[in-house]
């Protein structure tokens, strides 16, 4: 499940203690910017804004400032993940901001639907590339069974499960059942082996543009305990038959 850090991450497995914001920011490229241009660092949490620039998202925009606690594994994800996706959390940040922006000259009180979908996958996503059509619809379709045991083989050879949220990756370092994240489907060619190994810059670039394109969409609920050879349990199809976990899809409202 840790794949995607592993790399970004290998510095700081030799420490023996919380690694510090100024050694974070060492891992830093300085290609890593805002869409406004602010180059990224991770800085101290600071109190309750004041104005609409300094909220969390407004402030990376503008001032490429990260507000990060230390000896905290939700901020340390979350800053190994803008190491490991920059493009993504670069793109991730800049619709934030035109939302934000949108609604202050707008006057409106609420966040919006785009905000909700950002904030969803930002701490909760999982990309899922497929290279078949069907299975795709199976995962849609909430047809878990079907597609994790019966065709357990397929869904290893023909797709691909990269967690992308950090808070995720926090609840990865105890696995639970009800372990669930929100997934965004990506067609992809037929050759999955090297993401996100050798290819993570294309990876990161092709979810950049997918969310930016599907933002809108429903972001589709992914059962990651039932990934074929990430729990041990998931080895007999009796371990899929807890519909508490693996749920059935509601039926559409329909509208008149």
């Amino acid at each position: 499940m840790f794949e995607p850090l592993r790399g970004v991450g290998e510095s700081l497995e030799k420490l023996e203690r919380w690694p510090t914001l100024d050694e974070l920011n060492a891992l830093l490229s300085p290609s890593i910017r805002t869409a406004s241009g602010a180059a990224i660092r991770f800085v101290p949490q600071d109190g309750k804004p004041r104005c609409m620039e300094e909220k969390y998202e407004a402030r990376i925009y503008l001032s490429g400032e990260v507000q990060t606690r230390t000896e905290n594994w939700h901020d340390l994800f979350n800053a190994l993940v803008w190491l490991a996706f920059p493009e993504t959390k670069t793109a991730i940040n800049a619709l934030h901001f035109s939302a934000i922006s949108q609604s202050a000259s707008a006057e409106a009180g609420n966040r919006g639907k785009t905000q909700d979908v950002l904030t969803l996958f930002d701490e909760s996503g999982v990309v899922v590339l497929y290279a078949d059509d069907e299975q795709a619809d199976l995962l849609r379709e909430h047809r878990w069974t079907e597609l994790f045991w019966e065709r357990r083989q397929a869904v290893t050879e023909r797709m691909k499960f990269v967690i992308f949220g950090h808070s995720l990756y926090e609840k990865a370092l105890k696995p639970y059942v009800g372990f669930t994240g929100k997934g965004l489907m990506l067609r992809v060619g037929s050759s999955l082996a090297a993401f996100p190994g050798e290819q993570a810059q294309e990876l990161d670039q092709l979810i950049a543009s997918g969310l930016a394109e599907r933002v809108n969409d429903a972001l589709c609920p992914v059962p990651l305990l039932g990934v074929p050879g990430w729990w041990p349990d998931n080895e007999t199809p009796a371990f899929y038959q807890n519909t508490e976990y693996f749920r059935a899809k509601k039926p559409e409202r329909v509208r008149y």
